[in-house]
């Protein structure tokens, strides 16, 4: 069995849910090296998540954004951890509930996902810098 892990920088985003399958792969020639295995991602961030969903309508993610600005409003008049801007604890808020991490299959030098899915940097942030992933593949 092999091992690989390396550190990847996405480019900035603006708030909102982001397809980063294919930023994820031009910094991930390694994979092709992998026939079978798993792939975890795990983004080094408390205020942005990853996600897999569907990829090719892109209001799928202009909904989930205005659902979860629901869920976790700005401003909301309980919240107390405020020192960071309005937009800090909602996006923590989101983040838990969405995750930090994601295990892809690999077959055949490749993410083996469905017809329809895609990887979501999911930047809960009004204005953030470029988010730090750790990608460990594993499998011969």
């Amino acid at each position: 069995m092999a091992y690989h892990q390396t550190t990847l920088t996405l480019s900035p985003k603006s708030r909102g849910f982001h397809l980063v399958t294919d930023e994820i792969l031009a910094q991930l020639p390694e994979l092709r090296g992998f026939q079978i295995g798993l792939a975890h991602l795990f983004i080094q961030h408390t205020s942005a998540s990853l996600a897999i969903n569907e990829d090719a309508d892109p209001t799928v993610r202009i909904d989930l954004e205005s659902h979860f600005n629901v869920l976790a409003p700005e401003n909301a008049p309980y919240l107390l951890h405020t020192y960071e801007g309005p937009d800090d604890m909602p996006a923590h808020i989101k983040a838990i509930l969405i995750g930090a991490s994601l295990t892809v299959p690999i077959t055949n030098g490749a993410f083996n996902l469905g017809t329809w899915q895609g990887i979501y940097l999911c930047e809960h942030r009004n204005h953030a810098r470029g988010r730090r992933i750790i990608v460990t593949l594993q499998g011969d």
